[in-house]
């Protein structure tokens, strides 16, 4: 059942980490949230079958930052992208939550 004004998260971050974005799906979607996550794993071992389609792939990510009401960046290990950045650019200029899987002992996120 999905609850009226749950909060809708947008799952940001390197597709190499894909096994954690299911693992992060699966958490907010038991806690009751919609979660909108990668379309698919893209990585460079595709080759050419989505190069063409990488900046298309990118703007539609942009387009679930738009529904959500909360961002959340898989940084594992520190490690953000270029895309990912780029992403929490784009969600920091709409006013969007951001909430990071790790932090430091600062409390600033690992990156």
């Amino acid at each position: 059942m999905i609850l009226i004004g749950s909060e809708v998260i947008v799952l940001c971050g390197s597709t190499r980490f894909y096994k954690l974005f299911d693992e992060m799906n699966l958490k907010f979607t038991l806690e009751g949230k919609i979660v909108l996550s990668i379309g698919t794993v893209y990585r460079g071992d595709h080759g050419s079958l989505f190069e063409h389609k990488k900046v298309m792939l990118d703007e539609l990510h942009k387009r679930k930052i738009d529904l959500a009401t909360h961002v959340f960046v898989i940084n594992k290990d520190g490690y953000i992208g270029d895309s990912t950045r780029d992403e929490i650019r784009y969600a920091t200029m709409m006013g969007k939550p951001i909430i990071y899987m790790e932090y430091d002992n600062a409390g600033e996120p690992f990156v």
